[in-house]
């Protein structure tokens, strides 16, 4: 397992206001900008933000 996989949590009212699969991706995009640089969005799975932290 790679250990610098990470999940970050998403709130739910991301899921709610996007209106397709691509405005989710830009959402949850601007969202992890609060997060430290190291933290690469890899993909969207069941509620979180599966990143690799670099």
């Amino acid at each position: 397992m790679n250990n610098n996989l990470t999940k970050v949590v998403l709130p739910a009212w991301i899921f709610e206001h996007a209106r397709d699969k691509e405005h989710l991706k830009k959402i949850v995009l601007d969202y992890m900008q609060r997060y430290p640089k190291e933290y690469v969005v890899k993909g969207i799975k069941n509620g979180f933000a599966v990143c690799i932290k670099n």
